[in-house]
């Protein structure tokens, strides 16, 4: 016979949603960074059609296809390709130049890494001293782009300028600024990999696109349909960095202050030490000026 309901499974259940509705819930500082996402979105979608103004953003732009490339290039050494190069151009495009790998791999990477990176840096976006890992991990990614990319004028033009931006806003409000920047990166490399996909895959078939590519390999699914899957899967990401967001970093504003000065503070601030933006900067820049003499 089977077992009698246990009384406590209700409890438990209605325990388990109201932790899950609790961690989710945004508190006021939270909500803060949702606004602020939700304008971004707005102005991107907006300087994005518009002539002149579609400058503003077109750095980011740049970025976004770096993050895209370089997403070809880490599953390629992961997969024991020999990355040639890489290679941004002004119009927005790029290339990942590889011998050997796994193709069915290395060629959905582009749009699903540059986006899983894009969701990360979101997360990231709600707590200040999360953003400064994340600046450091986007210095780290700089310097893999470099050295792939290293006779690419416009790739070391964007990094370097990408770079002083990430230190000057380091120093605004004690760190602050910097949140907001991170989740701006995030949100644009986001949408941009949502447009891309749907533009190169979705509302017109370019032949030379990455789905392109994979559906010649796979044989089974025109690159329409993995056009889809990439849009799902990358909406995905989108919503699993809100989520993550919501429930990793609930500090409210003071806290992440007050935790920000006894963390990579800004020179001058009362929990300086030596390890600070500029030195980091320094190191930075020592780096890729060894990159130039090799």
């Amino acid at each position: 016979m089977p077992g009698a309901p246990s009384p406590f499974e209700p409890h438990v259940q209605t325990w388990y949603e109201r932790d899950v509705q609790s961690t989710l819930e945004p508190n006021p500082t939270q909500r803060t960074t949702l606004i602020v996402a939700a304008c971004y979105i707005v102005a991107i979608a907006i300087l994005w059609h518009v002539p002149y103004l579609n400058l503003i953003i077109y750095p980011f732009k740049l970025l976004t296809v770096g993050f895209h490339e370089m997403s070809h290039a880490f599953v390629g050494v992961l997969t024991c390709a020999h990355i040639h190069s890489i290679e941004l151009d002004p119009d927005e495009g790029g290339a990942t130049r590889m011998s050997g790998g796994i193709s069915w791999l290395t060629l959905p990477a582009g749009y699903l890494g540059s986006s899983l990176i894009g969701a990360a840096l979101i997360a990231c976006g709600f707590d200040t001293n999360a953003s400064k890992v994340a600046s450091l991990c986007l210095a780290v990614f700089f310097l893999f782009t470099l050295w792939w990319a290293r006779r690419n004028w416009l790739t070391w033009v964007l990094i370097v300028g990408m770079s002083g931006l990430i230190v000057l806003f380091w120093f605004v409000a004690g760190g602050e600024a910097l949140r907001y920047l991170v989740l701006f990166i995030g949100v644009m490399s986001c949408l941009y990999v949502l447009w891309d996909v749907i533009d190169d895959t979705i509302a017109r078939k370019v032949n030379t696109s990455d789905a392109s590519a994979f559906a010649d390999i796979c044989g089974c699914c025109p690159s329409r349909v993995w056009g889809v899957v990439w849009l799902l899967i990358a909406a995905c990401f989108f919503a699993a960095g809100i989520l993550v967001g919501l429930a990793a970093f609930k500090e409210t504003a003071a806290q992440q202050k007050e935790d920000a000065s006894h963390f990579l503070p800004v020179p001058g601030s009362s929990g300086a030490v030596p390890s600070t933006p500029l030195s980091l900067l320094a190191v930075f820049a020592s780096a890729v000026l060894a990159f130039v003499a090799a």
